[in-house]
């Protein structure tokens, strides 16, 4: 599992599970030319391991790159349209604002040195050139290293042709000797892990070295032949392999391209599985990202398979490497690689059986969709979360199929408008056009449509698109009245609340917020009832009214009736700054953490955001000034990954401001932007933990300095120093024998540390240091707490 950094964003990137053999030219040239050009593409066959190298190469200069590397996995991906969100999910990018995503991935990747790999293009090739051309001229420091079966054919692109591992030479060829054979090398490793007392002897040499031609050392090939022997000797599978290749090319195996080649090999695995697993393998095809049993056993089992065979049935691709079991937090899913499934569906589709699978995929996933909306809100809350989030793939794929079949698109508008949460939360701009997509398909004026309208205006709004929320909303009001729908009549008047909060008219808002309030109450609809309950109460806090209270406590003990955390947080949260209005700042910071953790455990950005501007301000409110500034940076990182500023709470923008002047004024300008960019470069860990004053050994703490430590490394101040000198980084770069790009990268560290914008700042602050002057005049602590604070230089700080 690839753990997150600040805002969400995934670190790092897959664990190497297996040796990586040979690649050793290869490699190079491709970190050689990452370093000069901002397009670099892998091309090859299917199976011929680009993906791996890519992977390889990104990880070996992951530090040239102090932006990030990432990792976006297109195979899953298809539907074109939908590019720029899957680059932006894999960045956590999550827009809650009109603009075009496109727009929001250059927000976000701007000013950063990053290297995004773009894994399986070749299925929207055309999609990925436009995209890649654009973000490359907008952001300098952006790499982007891309796998296809095709070049991206765009200006400045320069391209690795990865061809299959070397093989061993036949008889009188003058070529690579076996000993030197890469995929001989391949074939022996992979083999002692099958049969561990297996090893390349002289009896079975010729063999080995045989199949690997055969193979034409595509490492894909290699692998999927050496699970074989678990069942047969190397003689055996180089007889079967050679049965295959017959088959398939009526003896002319040399004449025709390696595609061909590794197609034969999946034939023959075919071959050797049992009728049941074929029908299996042709029916786990119609996944799209990956499964788990109780999927497989929905969708797959019937006509030839009985239920209580699927286990068996998976297991046996598992074996065989049709199937790959990853499992991450106690849940086991299974994945086919791109190639694998490619066959597996023109299978299916042969089979005449297409149509059938497909509306099987799909009628499962109209079951998940509508019980996670009906077990959203209770205990299982955070278990359904997840499942969406790991099926997002399926329910897309889903959606797709019934929205271009005859008659089904009001099942698609159906599951569309059941994944509001899934939508606001976690896929905000993919879920808006699902919306705008849907709502054209199905226009039947019934309850679906008013259930959509109302969540999809709720969707626009979260986007600051209020001319179609506010159209959504007459047309659900005219459904709900001529049918009676008296829930839909409460959730019309919480986004009427909401549309009127989002325009600067709390008052107005509120009293919707009440009617709101009591048209779930009298309709028996706790999840309205919690949701309008905490949009009150937390508006009372803010206005310091009395009313806070009573409101949270009772969407709390609702919250509790059923075992619900997501509104209780937000109804905690209400409670904390009710507290801190009425100045019992302990109570507020301990209500504050419960409420952060919960949100946080979840995966909700823009209730992130919200708790922690709330300690910010509770900060402020004790003089920790310091506190309050680091804070305010993390708090612009959690903006900035929600695509928004406090969104529907901007009425609160007042205290933010407040708070901003406040740290600002007790700390002076600089030291107050120095806490501040320490605060935005932190990680999302350590950010909760210093929110919630939780100590992690990883945490960057800065470490005091002019008393007389430094916060820089030795080789950052080193080369602060040549900065000072007036060395370009190219000279920097000469001068210390390392690459431009790893000096580019210490400086921007440099900078981030010690809170400048400019190298002219870092060379003054070396020449006042070497100088012995005093850095400026101190600026008093109104806290009083962690010593005197200088201007021009980051503060000295402790850890909370």
């Amino acid at each position: 599992m690839r753990t997150r950094g600040a805002g969400g964003e995934p670190a790092g990137l897959p664990a190497e599970v297996t040796s990586f053999v040979g690649r050793r030219h290869e490699l190079a040239e491709l970190k050689r030319l990452l370093g000069t050009s901002h397009v670099v593409t892998v091309v090859g066959a299917g199976g011929v391991g680009k993906t791996r190298l890519a992977l390889r190469a990104a990880e070996e200069v992951r530090r040239s790159f102090p932006g990030g590397v990432r990792l976006v996995e297109l195979a899953a991906l298809e539907d074109p349209a939908l590019l720029v969100q899957a680059v932006g999910e894999a960045l956590s990018v999550t827009d809650y604002s009109a603009r075009p995503p496109l727009d929001a991935l250059v927000e976000r990747l701007r000013d950063r040195q990053t290297l995004i790999v773009l894994d399986t293009c070749e299925h929207v090739l055309a999609e990925c050139a436009k995209r890649v051309d654009t973000l490359v001229r907008a952001l300098p420091g952006l790499r982007v290293l891309a796998t296809s079966r095709q070049a991206l054919g765009i200006d400045g692109e320069r391209i690795v042709e990865l061809a299959p591992l070397s093989t061993p030479a036949p008889d009188g060829a003058a070529a690579v000797p076996l000993a030197e054979s890469d995929a001989v090398r391949l074939f022996a490793e992979r083999a002692a892990a099958v049969v561990p007392e297996f090893e390349v002897t002289e009896e079975n040499e010729e063999v080995v070295a045989e199949i690997c031609r055969r193979l034409d050392g595509l490492p894909l090939a290699i692998e999927m032949a050496v699970v074989r022997l678990r069942a047969l000797s190397v003689r055996q599978v180089l007889e079967r392999l050679d049965d295959r290749f017959r088959l398939l090319t009526g003896g002319s195996r040399a004449a025709l391209p390696r595609q061909r080649t590794l197609r034969a090999l999946f034939e023959w695995s075919y071959e050797l599985c049992t009728e049941q697993e074929r029908l299996m393998w042709q029916r786990v095809s119609v996944f799209a990202g990956g499964l788990d049993l109780q999927a497989a056993e929905h969708v797959c089992a019937g006509d030839g398979i009985a239920r209580e065979d699927v286990l068996e049935l998976v297991a046996g691709l598992v074996d065989k490497s049709v199937l790959l079991r990853r499992e991450s937090e106690g849940v086991v899913r299974y994945r086919l690689l791109d190639t694998v499934q490619r066959f597996g569906r023109e299978l299916l589709a042969a089979s005449g059986h297409e149509e059938t699978l497909h509306r099987r995929h799909r009628d499962y996933y109209r079951k998940i969709t509508s019980r996670a909306w009906a077990e959203l809100f209770g205990a299982a809350q955070q278990t359904w979360v997840e499942r969406l989030r790991r099926d997002h793939a399926n329910l897309r794929k889903a959606l797709d199929w019934s929205l271009r079949q005859p008659g089904e698109a009001e099942t698609g508008l159906a599951m569309t408008a059941e994944l509001l949460y899934h939508w606001s939360g976690y896929h905000l701009s993919e879920g808006s056009g699902w919306f705008d997509r849907s709502l054209a398909a199905a226009t039947e004026p019934g309850e679906v449509r008013a259930h959509a309208l109302w969540a999809g205006a709720w969707i626009a709004l979260l986007r600051d698109d209020h001319a179609t929320a506010l159209a959504r909303l007459e047309e659900a009001t005219a459904i709900a009245e001529r049918l009676g729908l008296r829930v839909t009549h409460g959730y019309i008047a919480f986004l009427s609340g909401m549309a009127a909060v989002c325009a600067g008219d709390l008052e107005t808002g509120m009293r919707r917020y009440e009617e709101a309030a009591a048209a779930h109450r009298a309709a028996g609809n706790p999840i309205g009832l919690a949701l309008s309950l905490n949009r009150l109460a937390l508006a009372n806090a803010f206005l310091g009214r009395p009313a806070a209270r009573d409101l949270a406590e009772e969407c709390m003990a609702l919250c509790d009736l059923y075992g619900e955390g997501w509104h209780r947080a937000y109804a905690l949260l209400a409670l904390a700054i009710d507290a801190w209005r009425r100045g019992d700042t302990r109570a507020a910071c301990e209500m504050d953490n419960e409420s952060l953790r919960y949100i946080t455990a979840v995966g909700d950005q823009l209730g992130m955001g919200m708790n922690l501007e709330a300690h910010a301000w509770f900060a402020a409110g004790e003089h920790r000034y310091e506190r309050a500034a680091r804070l305010l940076g993390v708090v612009r990182t959690s903006w900035r990954a929600a695509g928004a500023r406090l969104g529907e709470f901007r009425y609160m923008s007042g205290c933010h401001d407040d708070c901003v002047a406040a740290a600002c004024e007790a700390l002076g300008e600089r030291a107050f932007q120095a806490e501040t960019a320490r605060g935005a470069a932190l990680t999302r860990e350590e950010a909760l933990a210093y929110a919630l004053q939780e100590r992690t050994p990883a945490a960057r703490e800065p470490a005091p300095f002019e008393g007389r430590i430094t916060p820089l490394t030795r080789r950052e101040t080193e080369i602060a120093h040549l900065v000072a000198e007036g060395l370009s980084n190219k000279d920097i770069a000469g001068r210390l024998v390392i690459s431009q790009r790893t000096a580019e990268g210490h400086i921007e560290h440099i900078l981030d540390k010690l809170g400048f914008k400019s190298r002219a700042q870092v060379a003054a602050w070396i020449k006042e240091r070497l100088s012995g002057r005093p850095d400026g005049p101190a600026a008093d602590r109104a806290d009083g707490a962690d010593g005197p604070v200088s201007e021009g230089r980051t503060p000295a700080t402790r850890t909370t």
